[in-house]
């Protein structure tokens, strides 16, 4: 016995701005710039001059 009576849905097609839409929803972004530190190459030069110019230490008598 058919206790319920189902008659077909038709589904149109997504464009293509919902497409958009949906995928950015569902992926995730990732930060276009990170605060992770970088290596530079002329920080080598200012480490060495301030190794130069730091103090020395104090003689023992």
């Amino acid at each position: 016995m058919l206790a319920y009576a189902t008659t077909g849905t038709t589904l149109a097609p997504a464009d293509m701005a919902e497409r958009h839409a949906v995928t950015d929803l569902m992926t995730v972004q990732e930060a276009p710039i990170s605060d992770a530190p970088v290596w530079a190459p002329e920080a080598i030069g200012i480490l060495l001059l301030a190794l130069l110019l730091s103090p020395r230490e104090p003689k023992e008598k």
